[in-house]
């Protein structure tokens, strides 16, 4: 579970994943139950809200005032040296525990820490297969899938700073993954997106345990019900969604597992696991026979 102190209960409760994997519906889901528990009357979510309540660590706003210049002038070490100096204010600022969204790896960064754990709470990591990633992942930045099975790959893959917010280092999908959950931390807690799938009560239930949130199971059921996939398809297609890039018309696409027994070639197939074969290998990934 998450720690909170109980006479100062502050610090960073990270969602975090590689892109794809599940991050946006796991935060609806949190962002519905809390809702749910506060007002029993609570009837439905708003996509473009679940943000409530969190904090973008991102923010280039956030780096310019400790660098005493714009985010996209500074360079990428200096931006690693800010990182967890930003993370710290985040909390010093709100005083209370707060939700933050990463992509970002839990490793070093010019020798600064991408993730400050000595300001953070705990977190939920979600992973998911890697072949289906690549395929929305492909779909959502607008590359072609071979472009993208590389990317993953790609020691140190990230998003450079902009205007707007500061680098993402994501790391290949293996280096992520194995950030995250090569060594065990009783804080964070690892769900796999197919189990999520499988048997949400079960898997967002114990989601809503490490939170240390207390629902009853109509709560919880009701929360589940509120940000199923094709509700949260539906709600997009009605009103939009403001994390929707301009690379892709659809956020919230096919929402399934196992879709690249029927896209990916079998050269791709081999491809994905001679890169990621260990980490696959560890959370069932591996195709029968590889």
């Amino acid at each position: 579970m998450i720690v909170l102190s109980k006479n100062n209960p502050k610090g960073i409760i990270w969602i975090a994943s590689y892109p794809r994997s599940g991050n946006t519906w796991t935060r609806a889901f949190i962002n519905a139950l809390a809702h749910i528990i506060r007002d029993p009357t609570f009837k439905d979510v708003d996509i473009n809200r679940i943000e409530e309540g969190s904090a973008a660590e991102s923010k280039a706003e956030l780096y310019a005032q400790l660098l005493g210049k714009p985010a996209h002038r500074a360079t990428d070490a200096e931006i690693a040296a800010t990182r967890p100096r930003v993370q710290a204010g985040i909390v010093r600022s709100l005083g209370r525990p707060v939700l933050i969204k990463t992509h970002n790896a839990q490793a070093m960064d010019y020798g600064h820490p991408l993730i400050n754990m000595g300001v953070s709470a705990g977190g939920i990591y979600v992973v998911r297969n890697p072949l289906d990633v690549v395929i929305s992942f492909a779909h959502f930045s607008g590359k072609t899938l071979d472009e993208t099975i590389e990317a993953m790959a790609t020691p140190g893959f990230g998003v450079r700073t902009t205007r707007d917010y500061v680098r993402t280092v994501t790391g290949s999908w293996t280096e992520n993954v194995g950030s995250w959950t090569g060594r065990p931390h009783p804080a964070v807690l690892v769900v796999r997106y197919e189990d999520l799938i499988a048997d949400p009560t079960k898997h967002f239930g114990a989601v809503a345990r490490h939170l240390l949130m207390a629902p009853t199971d109509e709560q919880l059921e009701k929360a589940i019900g509120m940000t199923g996939f094709e509700r949260l398809r539906q709600k997009e297609a009605e009103a939009g969604f403001a994390e929707r890039p301009d690379t892709t018309n659809q956020f919230f696409r096919a929402g399934t597992a196992g879709q690249w027994r029927k896209t990916l070639s079998d050269e791709q197939v081999a491809r994905m696991v001679a890169t990621h074969k260990p980490l696959m290998r560890k959370f069932g990934y591996l195709p029968e026979g590889m």
